[in-house]
């Protein structure tokens, strides 16, 4: 039999703001155990939530960018279950009134780009945090995270390959940091992926029972364990099993999901309108000034770099990945007017030594107009590609300029055409074969010869020049 897969995702995204959501206690991350958590964010008596503000607006932004409807009148409701992290019994969400409903966001995969429609986003306080690791036998409870702001952002269920949920996460991941509204921190919790998953026969209209992989907090981890899990569903259909609702973990040392719990329905949190929270009233002048705040967002941006500076669609939409990056080849490129060979550099070379080290953009000494000076000496002949190479890497071990190590070193690009065509001359003497090869028509024989050249020459001469001349002279 053949399946289909139905994925939808709920993306808890952590709010960059100074304070938690209902009271004034701090949100900086890696304080002492239990020492930002007020009397508000446990709900001792006496106490009254206060809403934050920040909290609404970066909700309002994260709407207007995904061209969502923003409810001028959403609703708080106390979400009831127990939890040793959540000890006032209760979180405080919104569920039939949020304050983002609809919206989209375009995802690309492979060649195909999708719409993947949203469900809506809604405000929400998060729990503690339970530690099961620094206790012989016992578990520690550290409230600090308890109050701090999310916006949890629900898909619909469009995506239909774990590659699909990978790469809306990646697109989503991008939006909140690049609008400023989430730090993106995936290892401290800062972004993390529920996936619902489930599977149905091909054709069938009637979703399948699904189930919901909890806390991924790592793009690798999220493909790994829905690949895993669709695998899981289908071997366990196929042997006349059935699918059980329930929430699992992922284990990423075994590479599997396990069952954590049953999986709830919304009646089982008996959500009721929460009595301390008057309704969120969102008037058009907070929306306006929310939106004349707004930043040119990632899809815009990459249809203006293909237009403006000739870069290629997929090079654009690598370039826009993160602010940060799209920031520096904009200032890369206004030293150095060379779109598309700057693209080259930066998605290649530039993109893979950050990888190969794990350092962000950040932490990078490659400055853009130091980056811009080495693209604009390959433009203008001085360095071939080769030699360019070992200017980059020079580069980033030093403080110099492209010109600088071009001097210090002797890596300017021979184009005195005398020069080469004695190289030329001495190479077609050397090798009478390839010689013979090319003018039997074995155009690889050219590629041959000019390797000797630009090996007698340290890789110094014009490849262009050293071409054109064995062409000349082979002829």
């Amino acid at each position: 039999m053949k399946w289909e897969v139905v994925i939808g995702l709920e993306v808890h995204t952590q709010l960059s703001t100074c304070s938690k959501i209902f009271s004034g206690s701090s949100t900086a991350f890696g304080a002492a155990p239990n020492t930002q958590a007020s009397a508000v964010d446990i709900a001792l008596p006496g106490v009254l939530p206060v809403m934050n503000r920040a909290a609404v607006e970066k909700a309002i932004c994260f709407g207007l960018a995904v061209d969502a409807h923003i409810n001028r009148t959403s609703v708080f409701a106390r979400k009831n279950y127990f939890y040793p992290d959540l000890p006032k019994g209760y979180q405080i969400s919104q569920f039939e009134l949020p304050i983002v409903e609809g919206g989209h966001i375009n995802i690309v995969v492979g060649d195909t780009v999708k719409t993947v429609q949203l469900t809506r986003a809604h405000l929400e306080e998060d729990a503690g945090k339970s530690l099961h690791e620094d206790f012989q036998g016992m578990t520690g409870i550290d409230l600090n995270r308890a109050g701090t702001p999310l916006l949890e952002i629900v898909s619909e269920p469009d995506m239909r390959s774990a590659a699909e949920a990978v790469a809306y996460a990646r697109a989503l991941y991008t939006l909140v940091t690049w609008l400023g509204m989430c730090d993106g921190n995936m290892q401290e919790g800062s972004f993390r992926v529920d996936a619902n998953v489930s599977v149905r026969p091909l054709g069938q209209a009637e979703l399948g029972t699904r189930r919901e992989i909890k806390n991924l907090n790592s793009f690798r981890f999220l493909e790994q364990a829905i690949n895993y899990e669709i695998q899981w569903q289908i071997d366990l259909l196929e042997d006349g099993g059935r699918v059980q609702q329930a929430t699992v973990l992922f284990d990423p040392d075994s590479g599997e999901t396990r069952v954590m719990r049953t999986k709830e329905d919304a009646h089982d949190y008996r959500y009721f309108p929460d009595p301390d929270l008057l309704p969120l009233v969102i008037t058009e002048a907070d929306i306006d000034a929310v939106r004349a705040t707004l930043p040119e967002l990632p899809a815009a941006m990459a249809v203006r770099f293909a237009e403006t500076y000739g870069v290629s669609a997929y090079d654009a939409g690598l370039l826009t990945q993160s602010l940060a990056l799209a920031q520096y080849f904009e200032a890369a490129v206004a030293l150095c007017p060379q779109g598309k060979l700057l693209a080259n550099w930066v998605n290649g070379e530039l993109a893979a030594r950050l990888n190969r080290e794990d350092r962000a953009l950040a932490a990078c000494s490659l400055s853009a107009a130091r980056l811009a000076g080495l693209v604009a000496r390959i433009a203008d002949g001085t360095l071939s590609s080769k030699l360019a190479k070992q200017v980059f890497d020079a580069l980033w071990d030093s403080d110099l300029d492209a010109d600088a190590i071009i001097e210090r070193d002797g890596l300017k690009q021979v184009s005195d055409s005398g020069a080469i065509e004695k190289l030329v001359d001495e190479a077609i003497a050397a090798n009478p074969k390839a010689v013979e090869e090319f003018r039997a028509g074995k155009e690889k024989a050219l590629n041959a010869l000019a390797g000797q050249v630009m090996k007698a020459s340290k890789g110094k001469a014009n490849p262009a020049q050293v071409q054109d001349i064995l062409r000349q002279r082979l002829q």
